[in-house]
């Protein structure tokens, strides 16, 4: 109580400016994160301190040779010792600590988290650790935002609201996609969708990118010179049928991929024996071995780090093997499932870009194979892939198709893209009913919310959800008489203590009735427990009358015609059966509630 009673509500120009401020710090701290990226990576990789990386351009072998398993097995160390040592938060993925953090912490998250998750993402990143820099970036850029808004003691939903600006401004930054931040901040860590809440968003995603921009260009992530010219035209309707057969299969292979993922996370934290070191240790060596396994017999580490480089392969089609690019589907799932589950730190958003370009590429392949008359183009179906894969897994649909199409800079294929996505989510809730982020927040307790609705509910004014049957009685009324009039008067809900024009107390038929069973008929209705009330008027909205009746710990609100509190003003009363009644009356529009995205 007393912590919501420091909080203090800015007026939008200064949350502006401090969204503004969120979104400089979000951009920034992308570059920082990269460039720790691209540091860790030749270190480990090549023995040498140098910022120069381009994630999409395959890696030259490592002269370590063989013993480069052990690469990731160092990187494994270090990770597990920030984790435990410093914050156990950076551990995992960082998009559900980030959504818990909003809805079940008060939207706090500590400083130190975004120092411990920068080095531990990209040692893990860096170290050839399957895992993408979406989730770290989320989870630094909103400790920025929690932070500040704990500096200033903002209240809680503008600290929420920062949290957003600060996750969405670090993706629009580091894969420069404006739109999908925006995007991802709505589906994902936004519950409240409005212009207040908007807008501190769009300004943060505006300058985040801007400031990515100056450090990375202004160029999209993958380059497909396959799709420069329009690809799907309305007079081919048949190859949606297509579309429709990979969102289908898409959905499966997301169902898949979240139910590994976590199965061998399990796998790990229940059964396998040893500490947190063991344990990552171990799933590391294994990646390492896989990625050792790939660099000796095709001469590339493919599944190593976010994985742009052999994405780029794909969508350029330099990978036009369906078989081999199973394989490598079934490799980097698996590689990406342990280096989470065995305790590092990295986010899913890369991997699920990787196992939808290998998935979609293949699939292309093979209808084009079947069907060369139809006009099959496979990089539009690599496109289509990516997106039905991260709508699938993290059930944020618009985000997919949006930032997909950002990443590409292409809009040729949107209408394919968007039904993919479409089916893709579908067929995964179907199989399974939790994204891979709050599924891991569904295994604590904590559920998170279906779906933004419009809270019809608490847009209705006091006038409308007051109870107007009640009865002034005075302080000096016997208990026998209060029992008699109890009685007599079966639809009075509420009953006003006056005396003169002055109103000194308030008992709801409940109270009533518990007085007339406990208290003997000699004493009157004044020494009676006396419910806690405030003031409002008739125009008052609902949401604005239980956020005062809760700072107050009133159990009642009297309604009056104007601000005076005198008898003769008082036109109704809202207690506990009015808010019932009507946040019940509210879900009726919406029955679903909870559930996994």
């Amino acid at each position: 109580m007393s912590d919501i009673l420091e909080r203090r509500e800015y007026g939008p120009f200064v949350l502006a400016l401090l969204s503004f401020l969120t979104g400089i710090i979000a951009g920034c701290g992308a570059f920082l994160f990269r460039s720790l990226i691209a540091c860790f990576h030749n270190l480990f990789f090549y023995g040498t301190f140098s910022f120069s990386y381009d994630a999409n351009i395959h890696m030259a072998p490592s002269p370590w040779g063989a013993l480069i398993i052990f690469v990731p097995v160092i990187g494994a160390v270090i990770v597990v010792y920030l984790v435990r040592n410093f914050a156990p938060e950076a551990k995992g993925h960082g998009v559900p600590e980030v959504m818990d953090a909003i809805y079940y912490n008060s939207g706090v998250i500590r400083p130190m988290v975004a120092v411990v998750k920068s080095l531990a993402s990209a040692i893990s990143i860096g170290s050839g650790g399957s895992v993408g820099r979406e989730g770290p970036i989320a989870q630094i850029g909103s400790a920025f935002g929690s932070t500040l808004g704990q500096m200033l003691r903002v209240s809680l939903w503008q600290c929420n609201v920062l949290i957003a600006a600060g996750a969405g401004g670090g993706i629009a930054a580091t894969f420069n996609t404006p739109l999908g931040g925006l995007l991802f901040a709505v589906e994902i860590l936004l519950y409240e969708v409005s212009v207040r809440t908007l807008v501190p968003v769009i300004i943060a995603t505006a300058s985040a990118t801007y400031i990515g921009q100056l450090f990375f260009g202004t160029y999209p992530a993958f380059k497909i010179p396959a799709l420069e010219s329009p690809f799907f035209h309305l007079d081919n309707p048949p190859v949606l049928i297509a579309y429709i057969g990979l969102g289908i299969t898409m959905g499966v292979v997301s169902a898949i991929f979240i139910r590994t993922f976590y199965g061998i996370e399990d796998l790990f934290e229940r059964r396998f024996p040893g500490n947190d070191y063991v344990r990552h240790i171990t799933g590391m060596f294994i990646v390492g071995f896989m990625f050792m396994i790939l660099m000796r017999y095709t001469g590339h580490y493919y599944i190593e780090g976010v994985g742009y480089a052999t994405i780029q392969d794909i969508l350029t089609m330099t990978l036009h093997g369906a078989g081999f690019l199973l394989i490598l589907l079934a490799m980097k799932l698996v590689a990406t499932a342990l280096t989470i589950g065995s305790g590092g730190s990295g986010g899913i958003f890369s991997p699920s870009l990787f196992i939808g370009a290998a998935f979609g590429g293949a699939y292309g392949i093979v209808i084009n194979q079947f069907f060369p008359n139809m006009g099959i183009i496979a990089p539009a179906f690599v496109v289509a892939g990516m997106a039905g894969s991260v709508g699938g897994v993290t059930g944020a649909a618009l985000t997919a198709i949006v930032m997909t199409l950002e990443m590409t800079l292409d809009y040729s294929v949107v209408i394919p893209v968007t039904i993919t996505v479409a089916i893709s989510f579908g067929v995964r809730k179907l199989l399974c009913r939790e994204s891979i982020y709050t599924m891991k927040l569904a295994r604590r307790g904590h559920v998170m919310p279906d779906a933004l609705h419009s809270t019809l509910h608490n847009l209705r004014r006091a006038e409308e959800i007051m109870e107007t049957r009640f009865t002034a009685i005075p302080p000096g009324l016997s208990i026998h008489k209060l029992a008699e009039l109890v009685q007599d008067e079966p639809d009075t809900q509420w009953f006003l203590i006056t005396d003169a024009e002055e109103l000194v107390g308030l008992l709801s038929r409940e109270a009533a009735l518990e007085a007339v069973v406990s208290r003997s008929g000699a004493e009157n209705v004044e020494s009676a427990s006396s419910l806690s009330f405030i003031i409002v008027r008739e125009d008052i909205l609902f949401y604005n009358i239980i956020v005062r009746m809760h700072l107050a710990n009133a159990a009642a609100a009297l309604v009056v015609r104007d601000e005076a509190l005198q008898p003769g003003n008082v036109v109704g009363v809202i207690g506990n059966t009015q808010i019932t009644k009507t946040v019940a009356q509210g879900a009726e529009f919406f029955p679903v509630l909870s559930g996994g995205r």
